[in-house]
């Protein structure tokens, strides 16, 4: 079989199995692109997936919004290695906890400023430790604030501002650099940008990577024309097979949310989110030659910054997943991308060209993907 057969064989099997409602997929291979669907929006319902419907990317938001971050590095309004308390005043003197287990052992003033690739690389002191206890003292008290915790909800959380105030009055659970800290990094980077731009998040993406890269389906809510391509999403199944909607589709995401969230607020498509890994693999250029990055950022961007952030040979560069060993018979080192616990993924590997996105319409059951992810890795990256 050819690729295209391959790779729909696998996530039809899967959809057959009830790993997943339903996908759809992109690999682009050696000059050969797949493309496809399979399954419905509604568990058991005949509301097919088709391969231009909008889905709900979670984590996978985290380097669309990156690459607009570095367009401000590019242009001189943001300092890589500058404090983010130039556009972010909040963030100033920050206050660490001596022991990051226990908010009653005290604290200590901050050894140094949060720089832009601190927030950039998840090193600015505050996040999710999967080696920890859940919550952590500081996850704690950030949902003590009133802050949303857990999956995405676009429509719970405050407008920048007041969310920026509230994270400020939660103490950094270790100094600025120190540790990779999850999820809380990517949201501060969405304030930042809007801040250092002068304009809201959403124009800002818009402006410097959606309209350069034709990504005109991706977006922090759905336009009504759009709607009828959001499907509604779902939790895992229980014990019975039975599922939850999580989101329906004139649920959170069906209108513009007061938080842009760069932690997880995008839905998007296959072919947008393939844009987006062909503008990084021609080293920042458009389609039409034009640059988004300059060359330089681009691979700084794709260089490991911090790691391992997993025990799975993950590391993290400039707001994205980079691998820091190649896995067998699959992804090379230096692979980048990441997944999203809505049920998203995408990576690239640029030792071969492969990049592969998959899309699928239901969360996670547990930290670990559903096996779905694997057999698609496997397909789209693996030997043939």
């Amino acid at each position: 079989m050819g690729l295209a057969a391959d790779v729909e064989a696998v996530v039809a099997a899967a959809v057959a199995e009830g790993q997943v409602p339903g996908a759809a997929w992109r690999v682009d291979r050696g000059g050969e692109v797949a493309v496809g669907a399979a399954g419905t929006h509604t568990p058991g319902g005949d509301d097919a997936v088709h391969a231009d419907d909008v889905f709900r990317l979670s984590s996978v938001t985290k380097p669309v919004v990156a690459v607009a971050a570095l367009t401000l590095v590019d242009a001189g309004l943001l300092d890589l290695d500058g404090p983010v308390e130039a556009h972010l005043p909040e963030l100033a003197d920050r206050v660490v906890l001596t022991d990051a287990t226990d908010a009653s052992a005290g604290t200590v003033p901050a050894r140094r400023a949060i720089t832009v690739r601190d927030v950039l690389t998840f090193r600015l002191g505050l996040g999710m430790d999967f080696t920890a206890p859940w919550p952590s003292p500081t996850m704690a008290a950030l949902a003590a604030t009133g802050l949303p915790a857990g999956p995405p909800q676009p429509q719970a959380a405050p407008p920048p501002d007041e969310w920026l105030r509230r994270v400020a009055t939660v103490p950094l659970a270790h100094q600025p650099g120190e540790r990779w800290l999850y999820h809380v990094g990517a949201s501060v980077l969405g304030v930042l940008v809007a801040r250092a731009a002068g304009r809201p998040l959403p124009d800002v993406l818009t402006e410097r990577v959606l309209e350069p890269l034709g990504m005109s389906d991706t977006g922090f809510g759905v336009p009504a024309a759009a709607l009828p391509r959001l499907g509604p999403h779902w939790t895992p199944p229980d014990t019975e097979g039975r599922h939850e909607c999580y989101d329906p589709p004139d649920g959170q995401w069906s209108r513009p949310p007061a938080f842009p969230d760069a932690g997880d607020g995008l839905v998007s498509t296959v072919d947008d989110l393939a844009a987006v890994a062909a503008m990084l693999c021609r080293g920042g250029r458009a389609p039409d030659g034009r640059p988004v990055l300059r060359e330089a950022t681009v691979r700084e961007m794709l260089t490991e910054q911090a790691g391992p952030v997993d025990d799975e040979g993950g590391g993290w560069g400039l707001g994205l997943g980079v691998r820091r060993t190649d896995e067998p018979g699959g992804r090379s080192a230096g692979s980048f991308g990441w997944d999203g616990g809505l049920g998203s993924s995408w990576w690239t590997d640029p030792r071969t060209g492969v990049s592969a996105v998959l899309l699928t319409n239901q969360m996670w059951s547990s930290p670990t993907p559903p096996p779905l992810f694997d057999a698609f890795r496997a397909v789209a990256f693996g030997p043939r």
